[in-house]
């Protein structure tokens, strides 16, 4: 960092995060110094790779003209996952289990989430304690929550494509390509407004017009039930509202395209700057 000519991270609010003592890991001060050198570049995904039209491992296939048949993914995964099957709002979270991604947030409002007409679907492995609780919540709610422990790329793709809403209430997140993923498949996010989850979704409350998602800015679970609510109540309330919302998600753009013509905007700013110095 110290010698670099320019210093790059995923996001840009990820890289005013980390010139703060909370994020900066003990680098805030040197990062702040550098900071007039210091960007953020949104990741990409895929978009050939993950393309509900052309992808074979979930159930249907559908686009923006055929968007009635993401449902059918939804009835396959509850079938597949044995949970009731019907039109209730399924919210997914795939995730690697870890105090970093909020999921304590989602234990302490497990049960105000379940009394709604709703499921939970979990895919995740990693710190044993949240393995252990989130089977014991899939147990207690066995009609209601389906809980995956371990790593599966196929049920992954099946979660993005069947569910309705997409849950990432992290406590830091550089970037995130949860959210990108559900958002091509037309699984509208509710994510917590930190770092790269900030940069690419739009809450709905706050700007209907350009929104893509719910957002939530306080890293409590009240504040994150508050976005699930909010989330619901849209769905359960005005159908053609929700079926714009995901129309919407299926038109994002945040392929490697775009990221990759900034990369090449940084590096022709770094070779300038380097020409410069040695100039001198």
């Amino acid at each position: 960092i110290v010698y670099t000519d320019i210093i790059s991270t995923v996001s840009n609010s990820y890289a005013e995060e980390i010139k703060t003592p909370q994020y900066g890991e003990g680098l805030d001060g040197l990062l702040r110094k550098r900071g007039k050198d210091l960007f953020g570049i949104i990741n990409g995904i895929s978009y050939e790779e993950f393309n509900p039209f052309t992808d074979i491992r979930i159930y249907r296939n559908y686009d923006i003209d055929s968007i009635q048949l993401k449902n059918e993914n939804k009835y396959s995964l509850q079938e597949e996952l044995g949970l009731p099957i019907g039109d209730m709002p399924v919210i997914g979270l795939i995730s690697r289990l870890s105090g970093q991604k909020g999921l304590d947030l989602v234990i302490e409002k497990t049960d105000a989430i379940m009394k709604n007409n709703v499921q939970f679907v979990l895919l995740g492995t990693g710190d044993p304690y949240y393995e252990s609780i989130f089977t014991e919540i899939k147990n207690r709610y066995p009609s209601k929550v389906a809980v995956f422990i371990g790593f599966n790329v196929v049920l992954a793709q099946k979660i993005y494509a069947g569910c309705d809403m997409f849950l990432m209430p992290s406590r830091f997140e550089p970037c995130g390509l949860g959210q990108i993923i559900s958002l091509r498949y037309g699984t509208i996010p509710i994510v917590r407004a930190v770092g790269g989850l900030a940069d690419t979704i739009v809450d709905y409350n706050e700007d209907e017009q350009n929104a893509n998602g719910f957002c939530f800015k306080e890293f409590s679970s009240k504040a994150m039930y508050d976005a699930i609510e909010r989330a619901l109540l849209l769905y359960n309330n005005q159908p053609e509202k929700w079926l714009e919302l995901k129309k919407k998600a299926l038109v994002q753009d945040f392929s490697w395209v775009k990221s990759a013509e900034k990369y090449i905007e940084l590096y022709n700013l770094a070779i300038r700057e380097r020409k410069e110095v040695e100039a001198v």
